[in-house]
């Protein structure tokens, strides 16, 4: 039996680190409200600053979600405990939810902020269309190679998976995080198409504080899983 401390150690391995990273990463987005028409706009009565706030917030509970039911389940198995089976199933119900709120509140800020960005248009529109295809080409390659189950975070529930291959095909044969550094491109999309100020800063904290997670919790959780 693995001893508590232990468990806690575990459980909070790479935590500080996503702490001070989070917390540098706000202070930046504070500091880049300042910049010319970062606050101008309005979507469906809702201002470009309430936006910036859901949709900053949306990031950081998402991966305060799969920190915690990665760790609790992996740690003392907690969540197939309680629900059986279905552990898994409850627990990808709330990671879609939350990651597919995200291209739709990028979205929603960058029309609220609009031609706010220094950005010609014709541009904006070559590179959101570039972002776009890309990010489009990722989740092809999840869903034919790799599995939105594993993409999930599947082997933290299930031991069958960790025996699958690594997948060297799609997207992944240009990067092993191919949903990392192409698949949040779709936050930069709505960004470009509509050349938003707010838009663009937040997509650049979006993709940044990813690679926290990567780090603090996908990269050490892996460890343990793999060895």
């Amino acid at each position: 039996m693995t001893h508590p401390t232990r468990n806690r150690e575990a459980f909070f391995e790479g935590q500080a680190l996503h702490a001070i990273s989070l917390a540098c990463l706000l202070a930046l987005l504070t500091a880049a409200t300042m910049l010319d028409g970062f606050t101008n706009g309005d979507f469906l009565g809702v201002s470009t600053s309430m936006w910036v706030i859901a949709a900053v917030s949306n990031a950081i509970i998402h991966q305060v979600y799969v920190w915690l039911c990665w760790r609790f389940e992996l740690g003392t198995q907690a969540l197939t405990r309680v629900f059986g089976q279905r552990g898994f199933l409850f627990y990808q119900i709330g990671f879609a939810f939350l990651i597919i709120a995200r291209p739709i509140l990028a979205f929603a800020l960058s029309w609220a902020n609009r031609s706010t960005a220094p950005i010609d248009p014709l541009l904006g529109y070559i590179v959101a269309g570039i972002c776009f295809t890309l990010a489009a080409y990722m989740m092809f390659s999840v869903k034919t190679y790799f599995s939105f189950e594993r993409a999930f975070g599947i082997d933290h529930f299930d031991a069958s998976f960790r025996d699958k291959p690594l997948v060297r095909q799609g997207m992944f044969r240009w990067s092993p995080n191919a949903m990392y550094v192409f698949g949040f491109l779709i936050l930069w999309a709505p960004a470009f198409l509509f050349q938003s100020t707010a838009g663009l800063v937040v997509a650049a904290f979006s993709h940044a504080y990813i690679w926290v997670h990567y780090f603090c919790t996908e990269r050490p959780d892996m460890r343990r899983i793999y060895g």
